[in-house]
C-alpha cells in the first residue's frame, strides 16, 4: 500500500548561499561520490550525515521553499531508507534536552532537541523528519543514489557538464591516441530527479 505522507527514500540537501553555489556544491558531492558527515546542531558533537524524510512531492512546498526561509537548497542525494538502514542510518529521536543523558552512549548521536514550554513549542525540529548516520563520510555510487535538483533546467546544466567534461577528456586523449579516445567517453549515468 502506498501512501503520500511516508516515502521509502532520504534525501541529503545542499547547502548554499544561492542555486549556483548548491549546484556546485551538488556537482562536487557527485564527484567525490561521498557526503561528508558534520556535528552542526547535533548534541555531542557526534559526526553524521543527515537527511530528510520528507516525500518529494511535499518539498516544493514545505522543506525547500525559499517562501518558508528553508535553510535547504532543493538540491540533494537521493538514497533508499532500506540502504541507509543497512549502513547504519536511523530516524533521530526527538525529546527534551534533558532526557539526552538517558540514552545508552551508543544512541545519544541520534538525539534531537524538542521542546514545550507552557502553551508554545520552544525548539521544534520535527518537520525535518530527520534521520541521521553515524560517520565521517558517507560513500554512494551510481547503484544506491539518485540525484535531486530543482527542475528540468537544472538537469539538463547537470548532464551537460558531464558532456562538456567528457569532450575535454576525449580531446585530450585523442591528442595520444587517436579515434581510439572515443572509447573513453562515458555517459552520464546518474539518475536525475526535478522536483518540478
Amino acid at each position: 500500500m502506498s501512501r503520500p505522507d511516508i516515502s521509502p527514500n532520504l534525501i541529503h540537501f545542499t547547502r548554499g548561499i544561492t542555486h549556483e553555489h548548491a549546484f556546485k556544491l551538488l556537482q562536487k558531492i557527485i564527484h567525490d561520490r561521498r557526503l561528508i558527515g558534520g556535528n552542526n546542531m547535533i548534541m555531542g558533537r557526534h559526526r553524521c550525515v543527515c537527511f530528510s524524510e520528507a516525500p518529494l512531492a511535499s518539498l516544493s512546498d514545505g522543506l525547500v521553499n525559499e517562501d518558508y526561509y528553508s535553510k535547504y537548497s532543493p538540491f540533494g542525494i537521493m538514497v533508499s531508507k532500506k540502504w541507509l538502514f543497512e549502513q547504519g542510518g536511523r530516524p533521530v529521536i526527538y525529546q527534551p534536552a534533558s532526557e539526552y543523558k538517558k540514552l545508552l552512549e551508543s544512541h545519544c548521536w541520534r538525539h534531537m532537541t524538542f521542546e514545550l514550554r507552557d502553551d508554545y513549542v520552544f525548539s521544534d525540529f520535527t518537520w525535518e523528519r530527520e534521520w541521521r548516520i553515524k560517520c565521517n563520510e558517507l560513500h554512494f555510487d551510481q547503484a544506491t543514489a539518485q540525484i535531486v535538483v530543482p527542475d528540468g533546467t537544472w538537469a539538463t546544466r547537470l548532464i551537460e557538464a558531464h558532456d562538456d567534461d567528457q569532450e575535454y577528456t576525449v580531446r585530450q586523449y585523442s591528442v595520444i591516441m587517436g579515434d581510439i579516445a572515443q572509447l573513453y567517453r562515458k555517459s552520464y549515468g546518474w539518475r536525475v530527479l526535478p522536483l518540478r
